[in-house]
């Protein structure tokens, strides 16, 4: 049984190696932030995106969420067509509750 679930496990799927920690580029290939959490509703989906804009070493960063279909893929990247650095800041930070 154990063999069975470490197999299941390995040809899994882990956000954090396909998600967590991405940078995003918008339709220009500008990078405009970074991937830093998603957020999982009830039913397994994956409904927000919290990004990491701005900032510098992690000194300033500015946390928005982002409803992850608005994302597109492609060569092995996110893209967030429209979004600029400054659109992405104006964007009301996301805060966890405590």
């Amino acid at each position: 049984m154990l063999s069975t679930e470490i197999t299941t496990l390995t040809h899994g799927w882990s956000a954090k190696k396909q998600i967590l920690g991405k940078p995003v580029y918008n339709d220009q290939s500008e990078r405009v932030g970074e991937v830093d959490d998603i957020i999982v509703a009830p039913d397994k989906a994956i409904s927000y995106a919290i990004m990491s804009v701005g900032g510098f070493l992690g000194l300033g960063e500015h946390y928005v969420a982002i409803p992850f279909n608005q994302f597109k893929g492609g060569d092995g990247k996110f893209v967030l067509p429209g979004a600029t650095k400054d659109t992405l800041k104006a964007i009301a930070k996301f805060e966890y509750s405590k």
